[in-house]
Formats: structure tokens, sequence, C-alpha cells
């Protein structure tokens, strides 16, 4: 495992540990997190802990061809029930997914540092928003980091059900019509397995990723 210094570096992810972690130490500053995306490698620690860089393999992705949406979410969606909005309120969906309480997880590793970090990244544009509104009240939502071909998603959060689910099928639309190539989700999840996600080697993704 390699201890990262002030210099603005990162090994190669094939020098990744069994469990997906690339790296410890470093910070959170706009270029080191613009380089990290850039190279398949996002932080994921927890408060107390140092900051640690993964690069997982097999890493789990939507194509966007393959969005799976149930005929309850269409439904849903053609009731026009939600407003959606993108990058609107970015320290607010943030701040939602730092709180929201999520099944089987103690505490969040959206610490107050990765919020001002991420803050900062949607300033320059890079970090983005999509916001899921209910009589004008923030129910849902999600956040990511976009590269122009690949977009990063970090965590989502709702409020009311399926809040979540029309944040990332409006996110996954708009994406398609941009002619994006992939949504990186990082990690297995059966929430997104539903949606039509699924797990490919990691040399997979980052050809892709590199084919900017």
């Amino acid at each position: 495992m390699y201890y990262l210094t002030t210099a603005l570096f990162f090994p190669p992810v094939s020098q990744t540990n069994s469990t997906g972690i690339l790296a410890l130490g470093g910070d959170l500053s706009t270029e080191r997190l613009q380089l990290a995306y850039r190279n398949g490698i996002f932080p994921w620690f927890e408060d107390g802990e140092p900051i640690t860089w993964w690069s997982p393999n097999p890493r789990m992705v939507l194509f966007l061809d393959e969005l799976i949406v149930s005929k309850s979410m269409r439904n849903i969606l053609n009731r026009n029930s939600f407003k959606v909005t993108f990058n609107q309120n970015f320290r607010d969906v943030i701040s939602n997914c730092q709180n929201i309480k999520r099944d089987g997880q103690n505490g969040t590793w959206i610490t107050n540092d990765m919020i001002e970090a991420y803050c900062k990244l949607n300033e320059l544009g890079i970090a983005k928003s999509v916001e899921v509104w209910q009589d004008e009240v923030l129910v849902g939502g999600l956040y990511g980091i976009d590269l122009g071909h690949v977009f990063c998603g970090e965590s989502m959060f709702s409020k009311v059900s399926n809040a979540s689910k029309v944040a990332f099928i409006t996110l996954v639309n708009q994406l398609k019509k941009e002619n994006y190539k992939l949504l990186d989700c990082q990690v297995y999840n059966p929430h997104l397995e539903s949606l039509g996600c699924r797990e490919i080697h990691r040399e997979e993704f980052m050809k892709i990723l590199k084919s900017k």
C-alpha cells in the first residue's frame, strides 16, 4: 500500500490491494481530487481515519442503455409529482447525503472536510448535483464528479419514497442525451443492480475512462 506525501501523485491502479485500497494519506485539495477521479480513484473513509483512496476491482457501473425503469417508476415519472433540477443546491444535497440514516450503517463516510472539498469542486463546475423537489421542499437528490464523458456518482438520498430513484433516472436520461459513455457507481449495491448497474473488470472501466 502506498503512503501519499504532499506531492501530487498516485501510483497506478494496478497496485491496488485485494480489498480495493490503493493509497493512504495526502489531502482533499481540488487538484488531488481531480487527479484521482481522472485515474479511476476515489476517497472513502470515516472521521478519525486517514484519507483512504480506492480503486476497486470489479467496478460497479451503469452502461446508460441498460437502465432499468420499472412500470411503477414510469408511472411515478409520468405523474410529474416531483420537480427535478440540476446543480441548483449542491451543498444541501451533499449535506443530506451526510445526514440521512442508512440501513446497516452506524455513521457516514461524508466528513465535514469532504463536504467543503466537494463544494469547492462544485464551484469549479466539476462536482454536480441533481435535486428532487416536492411542494418546493428538497426531498431527494444525488451528487458526483462530472468528467465530461463519465459521471462518477458519489451518493444519493431520499426523504420520501422513490425520490432518489427519480434523481438517478433523470440523470441517466440527461447523460444519454449528452452522449456520456458511463455512469460510475464504484462498488456493488443491490439497489443499484435493480436499476441496471453491473460489475465490470477494472481494466475495462479504465479503458472507458481514458477513452476521451
